[in-house]
Parts: structure tokens; C-alpha cells; sequence
């Protein structure tokens, strides 16, 4: 690592995750900005991105939306007939041109109403249409492994996001948290680990590498 990234590193503001009254302050002047504003949270698999956005959602109510990048998983036939069906939640198997496509509409905040997909963990399938945006809720949190990859189309996504929270629980929560997960959705102990260890851990392995192009580190659980 060069010393530019340690010092950048060092740098970075951070806020222990226990402290969710900052945590939602900082959501809330988003909010109040006087337009419609995105905020991404990001970190690897497991590593509690879905239950922080959800927390900040449901004590912001009415003025945040939850749209998860999720939505954009490829459909099982498509990734089987790509032959990816394996490597399901890897970077390539996301319909990237279509996130940016929406979040381009949710920032742009000119139709009375946009309609987002979600992701059905129990069906292992998108549902198109699932997730309605009015035009008048000021504040759009979006989280999902990539906010902050800069190659390729995904590098689009960062430049579409007025502030990005990366989430860094420790290692052994995380993971565990994570093989906790697969089993919850029918994996037997055994797969959920190799799955945990395995595909999610070489996604995580790519996310880590974005943690420097954050504006907030959250650590702790």
C-alpha cells in the first residue's frame, strides 16, 4: 500500500456502528437538503447493509425510500444459460446499465412516481416494479456489495451518490453473520460455509479494495 493510500486511509472520517443517532443526523441533513439526494451504503457480503438501510428508513418515515441494488440480480434462466449460475452475486452478474439507468431517474427526481425492483431472497429472484418512489420523498438510501467499484459501468454509480457509508463489522461477525444467512434460506450448514468462504468471500476480497473511495466508515457490528 502506498503511503498516499495510508494517509487517505487514516484520514477517513469513521463512526462506531452502535452510535445509530449519528448515523441517522447524518441521513437526516441529507434529507433536508432542499432536493432529492441518494445515500449508498456499501461493505461487503454480510456485513449488515440491509438491516442499517432499513433502520434509517423506518425512523425516517415517510422522507426515505429503501432501494436496494439487489434488484438488479440477472434471473436464475439467465444466469444458467450464461453458465455464471455458480458465481451468482459476483459483480458480473448484476444488470449494472440498468441500476445506473435508475439511479439516474431517482436523482433526476422529475417523474411523479418511479417504480424500483426488489430482490426475493425466498424466490431467489428480482421482482420488477415491486418498489414505489414519489417524487416528493427527499431522500433515496440504496446499498448493495459495488457502490464503489470504479470499473467499468460500475464506475458510474459512485458519481450518482450524494454520500456513501461503507460498513466494516469484524471479520468473524461478518462471516458468521453470513453463513447464518445461508442457512436461514435453506442451506444445510455445510454448503452455507463453503458458500461463505467461498464465492461471497472473493466478492468481499473486491469490495474491500473500494472501502478507500467512502465518505463513512461505519465499524463495529
Amino acid at each position: 500500500m502506498s503511503a498516499a493510500t495510508d494517509h487517505a486511509r487514516a484520514a477517513q472520517p469513521s463512526v462506531p456502528r452502535s452510535d445509530f443517532a449519528t448515523l441517522l443526523e447524518r441521513a437526516r441533513r441529507l434529507a433536508d437538503g432542499g432536493r432529492r439526494r441518494l445515500l449508498g451504503i456499501t461493505g461487503a457480503p454480510g456485513a449488515g447493509k440491509s438491516t442499517l438501510a432499513e433502520q434509517l428508513v423506518s425512523a425516517l418515515a415517510p422522507r426515505a425510500v429503501l432501494v436496494p441494488m439487489d434488484g438488479f440480480h440477472l434471473a436464475e434462466a439467465e444466469l444458467k444459460r450464461l453458465g455464471i449460475h455458480d458465481r451468482k452475486g459476483a459483480i458480473d452478474t448484476f444488470d449494472v446499465a440498468g441500476y445506473v439507468t435508475l439511479l439516474r431517474r431517482l436523482r433526476a427526481a422529475t417523474e411523479p412516481v418511479v417504480y424500483a425492483p426488489t430482490f426475493r431472497r425466498d424466490l431467489e429472484e428480482a421482482i420488477a416494479g415491486a418498489i414505489r418512489v414519489e417524487r416528493d420523498v427527499p431522500l433515496v438510501i440504496t446499498e448493495g456489495n459495488y457502490l464503489l467499484v470504479a470499473d467499468g459501468e460500475w464506475a458510474e454509480v459512485r458519481g450518482l451518490l450524494d454520500d456513501v457509508w461503507y460498513l466494516a463489522p469484524e471479520e468473524e461477525v461478518r462471516l458468521d453473520r453470513l453463513v447464518r444467512r445461508h442457512i436461514d434460506f435453506g442451506r444445510d450448514s455445510e454448503t452455507a460455509a463453503a458458500r461463505a468462504h467461498g464465492t461471497d468471500q472473493r466478492n468481499a476480497d473486491l469490495v474491500q479494495t473500494t472501502r478507500i473511495r467512502a465518505d463513512l466508515v461505519v465499524r463495529g457490528h
